[in-house]
């Protein structure tokens, strides 16, 4: 006899239970956009322990608030459709139209939506593929108590949310068998400030994050990556992460 859709589990307990508990927690604050218009959030995931204290996690946000939830891939798609939201926090698993097809189809109907993966799987080597397919960022729900929240404000101005841990893993796990000659010959063709950059936003840090930890203005990091947009033929944010794990230095770490 299979268990009820909404059948609490440990993982989901210890979610709801952690969403209480970040709910007074100041982090919640971080990352805040200086503009006061809400960050309208659709929430997907077929258990209703989870939706529910994912809810409980962003009343935390001042900025952010949740529009509606979705227990399948069919009704976020219609959801994305109906609301338009600003971001749709997308479970992989699901029945009744499983995450990545509803991911790709939210993509080609709704462009404007962005999307973030929330799963309860560590799947890294999947990263690449689920960023190529449109998603706007990727986080395990083991995170989701710390980094929730600042993720959904990433992905809602417009960056991709990759944590450098997860980013790091990836690399590990591909570089040695993808290393590029090509690849290493263009990095090197970069100075050291644009190459800095090029590894940063590879490893999944914001342009606030990445001048913060460099001492210089936001203004001044977009202009480098312009220059590293340029000089690489970037289009995409996704190019920054290929191309990194393609030269194998995607798992460096800069000091300071």
């Amino acid at each position: 006899m299979s268990s009820p859709r909404n059948a609490s589990t440990p993982a989901s307990d210890r979610l709801a239970q952690l969403g209480a508990a970040m709910a007074v927690r100041p982090y919640a604050r971080r990352g805040m956009s200086q503009s006061n218009e809400m960050i309208r959030v659709v929430l997907a995931d077929d258990h209703g322990i989870v939706r529910e204290g994912l809810r409980v996690l962003l009343r935390s946000a001042p900025d952010i608030t949740v529009v509606a939830d979705a227990e399948n891939g069919v009704s976020a798609l219609s959801l994305a459709q109906q609301l338009a939201p600003d971001v749709v926090v997308l479970d992989l698993d699901m029945p009744g139209g499983d995450g990545v097809t509803a991911l790709r189809e939210i993509q080609e109907k709704t462009p404007s939506v962005r999307v973030l993966i929330l799963t309860m799987h560590a799947e890294h080597e999947r990263l690449l593929t689920l960023l190529e397919s449109g998603a706007r960022g990727y986080l395990s729900k083991a995170a989701a108590s710390t980094d929730l929240i600042e993720a959904i404000r990433v992905v809602a101005a417009g960056e991709v949310y990759v944590r450098p841990a997860a980013a790091r893993l990836l690399a590990a796990a591909i570089v040695p068998q993808r290393t590029d000659e090509t690849a290493q010959s263009r990095f090197r063709t970069l100075s050291d400030r644009e190459k800095t950059i090029l590894r940063s936003v590879a490893q999944g840090y914001s342009g606030a994050e990445i001048a913060r930890r460099l001492g210089i203005s936001s203004k001044t990091v977009d202009a480098y990556k312009r220059r590293v947009e340029e000089k690489l033929s970037f289009r995409h944010r996704t190019d920054y992460v290929r191309f990194a794990i393609e030269a194998g230095i995607l798992g460096q770490v800069e000091a300071g």
